[in-house]
């Protein structure tokens, strides 16, 4: 009777102590090196294996570290924008602090927001209630996520002016409380700083302070 590779396999591993008592197959057995060349024993391929298997686990764990390490620093710059959020007196501080921490804290070129709420009319600075399209304010409305990606949101790329036709990526964040207040819109001249598949929670965060910020200026 013919054993199939699946039978061996199983064998083997119902004896444990098979090499135990054949220990010359150890030596005697060659194997294929992994990468090409001269044969090898079942031992010395094991431990081959074995170096391979390390060396991803290493690299898995250089990655982890590497991912610890960006998410530290983007909790830190949070953390700095909510303790300046904290401290503004007025939604026109509200606008300044997000702009120049967009630029300088989270190194994102373009930065602004538009807001169309009837609460903040009256209060918030002329150029940031500029009026804007049914068909913006209805996106905006209905996004659950940031929107990330290569392509301005109907014309709110134009929201940038001359710079309008360099930006090649952009990102929305819906301001809310109870309602809609208006939106969080980041754009660059670099096509891969926002991009559809990356992701959206600290952005979703950010949005949120500054909806707060921006609430807690309202009579």
């Amino acid at each position: 009777m013919t054993l199939d590779a699946t039978q061996i396999a199983e064998y083997l591993k119902k004896n444990p102590d098979f090499f135990e008592n054949n220990i010359a197959l150890l030596t005697d057995v060659a194997l294929p090196h992994p990468h090409g060349g001269r044969a090898v024993s079942i031992s010395e391929r094991q431990v081959l294996a074995l170096r391979e298997k390390n060396r991803l686990i290493e690299t898995k764990l250089a990655e982890l570290i590497q991912f610890g390490e960006e998410n530290d620093a983007i909790s830190e710059k949070i953390h700095r924008l909510s303790c300046a959020l904290i401290a503004c007196r007025s939604i026109d501080d509200v606008l300044a602090t997000v702009t120049s921490h967009m630029q300088e804290t989270f190194v994102v070129p373009h930065a602004l927001i538009r807001l169309w709420h009837p609460s903040l009319i009256s209060a918030a600075p002329s150029e940031a209630t500029l009026e804007t399209t049914t068909e913006v304010r209805d996106f905006v409305e209905a996004m659950k996520i940031p929107y990330c990606g290569h392509h301005p949101v109907y014309e709110t790329n134009r929201w940038f002016g001359e710079m309008a036709p360099h930006l090649k990526s952009f990102a929305m964040a819906r301001l809310t409380g109870d309602e809609t207040l208006g939106v969080l819109l980041l754009a660059s001249e670099d096509g891969q700083r926002f991009y559809p598949e990356m992701g959206t929670l600290y952005l979703t965060r950010i949005a949120e302070l500054i909806s707060a910020a921006i609430k807690a200026q309202v009579p």
